[in-house]
């Protein structure tokens, strides 16, 4: 099963998306977006982007080449000379307004085949236990059970590990480090923060409370996909 964003600024578009994802056996729906704003926060979180591309605040394609690491892209829209741009995107798909339900399912099918393979070629690569930071003109070996959450600051970071009092800092991207770890066990949850999912002792939708009693934030942007991480979550 796939994880799907769907985002148009047409709320009867949207809502046919929704209907169609609702009859796709293949798709869990993340979030149905108006706005690229929305969408932001559920981006690392899904499997495939629908999207339409004339939207008045970003196009699609422009949204698309903003992205640091876009899932998968089908695009839908109205005007068929978009497609070629699309795919200069890497668009892996292409619904050209009005689609049917067969179409969408078709294309939805075509994303659930790529990830399917991309999953079981990362289940035959070992997760990293270890990450490897500069610190003080030395390499530090860090494994990602000892960490609880990661803090920015501008160009650095602290790391909150068990065993250590003081948290490591280190030279790295708040960015870059989301893109190391296992999305299923750490989640961003502030444009500051990143937390281990398996440390939070207490949460609501605006705050979050350690295992250490550490407080931690839930950005604005960031609410609606942790909301969905809270419901999701057994």
């Amino acid at each position: 099963m796939i994880k799907a964003l769907l985002l148009d600024d047409e709320p009867l578009a949207l809502r046919q998306l929704e209907l169609y994802a609702g009859k796709t056996p293949c798709v869990q729906l993340l979030a149905a977006c108006t706005g690229v704003a929305q969408a932001r926060a559920f981006v690392e979180q899904a499997d495939v982007l629908f999207v339409d591309i004339n939207m008045p605040d970003m196009n699609g394609l422009d949204f698309v080449r903003s992205l640091e690491n876009p899932p998968l892209v089908v695009f839908t829209t109205a005007y068929a000379e978009y497609a070629l741009e699309g795919f200069r995107v890497n668009a892996v798909g292409y619904l050209l307004k009005p689609f049917s339900l067969a179409d969408f399912q078709k294309e939805a099918e075509k994303v659930d085949r790529i990830v399917a393979m991309r999953r079981k070629a990362a289940a035959m690569a070992p997760e990293p236990d270890f990450l490897s930071f500069k610190t003080d003109y030395k390499t530090v070996r860090v494994a990602l059970s000892r960490l609880r959450y990661a803090e920015s600051m501008s160009e650095y970071l602290k790391l909150y590990l068990d065993g250590q009092a003081a948290p490591l800092v280190v030279l790295y991207s708040l960015k870059h480090l989301m893109e190391q770890l296992p999305r299923e066990r750490f989640m961003r949850v502030h444009r500051s923060y990143i937390v281990a999912l398996s440390r939070i002792r207490e949460a609501s939708a605006t705050g979050i409370i350690m295992e250490d009693g550490a407080t931690i934030p839930v950005g604005e942007s960031y609410r609606a996909a942790f909301r969905t991480w809270l419901a999701l979550k057994p």
